[in-house]
């Protein structure tokens, strides 16, 4: 089992930045993927951007160059650096772990809102 615990939402104006976090806790060997996804009112949810275990990433095409995904293995966390923050990127933004054999496991979820 994976346990995921994000911190990092906030409240915003539109242009800033805010930096996301996910700690990964549990009992497995490595977590395969990890990644961000989001959810709007009314939407579904939505892939932000993701990372393998090497360092691959893929981003959301609304968020590229914009958004950074990275993931420090030792620490069992990823991190989500958002800049450039528009109105339309407020969401429910949530932590996805992705374990080879077990399957998906996600966290709680952190609000982010962007004002304009």
């Amino acid at each position: 089992q994976v346990q995921l615990m994000e911190s990092g939402g906030g409240l915003v104006q539109a242009g800033g930045s805010l930096r996301l976090s996910c700690v990964a806790s549990g009992s497995f060997f490595s977590i395969n993927v990890m990644g961000w996804y989001r959810q709007a009112p009314g939407k579904q949810r939505e892939l932000v951007a993701s990372i393998s275990s090497g360092g691959s990433t893929n981003y959301a095409y609304s968020v590229k160059g914009r958004f950074t995904i990275s993931r420090d293995n030792a620490k069992k966390t990823v991190y989500l650096q958002t800049n450039s923050l528009k109105p339309e990127d407020t969401a429910v933004y949530y932590c996805n772990a992705w374990v080879r054999g077990v399957g998906d496991f996600w966290g709680q979820g952190t609000q982010v809102t962007v004002s304009s």
